[in-house]
This record gives structure tokens, sequence and C-alpha cells, in this order.
């Protein structure tokens, strides 16, 4: 079953090193396939983080993900979480 989700960025300075990594990371974590495109945009592989940071997406960009597999909802919803979530507040 394939889902598909569109979402803000909410990192204040976007999906730079850091926050690419941990949502490359949990895409890859999901096993089954996940993608992210920018805005109307090429979608790339979701779980590979040189290209999710080739996509250059800055806080309030809104990004689509899609995910294909039995878990699709689950997984678009944790993806969601990471995404909203402001990850250079700590920083």
């Amino acid at each position: 079953m394939t889902s598909s989700r569109t979402v803000r960025v909410g990192s204040s300075h976007g999906l730079h090193a850091r926050p690419a990594k941990l949502f490359a990371q949990a895409a890859k974590e999901a096993g089954i396939p996940v993608t992210i495109a920018k805005d109307a945009g090429k979608a790339v592989n979701a779980a590979s983080i040189l290209s999710v940071i080739s996509l250059g997406i800055d806080f309030g960009d809104h990004v689509v993900l899609t995910a294909d597999g039995d878990d699709a909802e689950h997984v678009l919803d944790m993806l969601t979480e990471l995404l909203t979530t402001d990850h250079d507040e700590d920083a």
C-alpha cells in the first residue's frame, strides 16, 4: 500500500547535516521504501542522507513523503514527527 503526505519542515535551519541524518536513519530503519521530494520536485530515496541534503530543504519548506508497504501510515507518522520537530532548539 502506497501512502503519501505533505509536511512542513520545522527545524529552524532546515534539513542540514544533523536533522537530515536523523531523518535518513529513521527512513532506513523503517524497512520499507520511502521517498522525499521538495515541493513538486523529483523524489529521492529518504534513507540516503546525501540525497536528502541535496534537496536543500529549509525551515518552512513543504516536502512530500511517500512510503510503500504494509506499515506505510505508521512510518509516515513517525517521519512526519521528525520533520516537524525543531532539532536545532537544543543545538
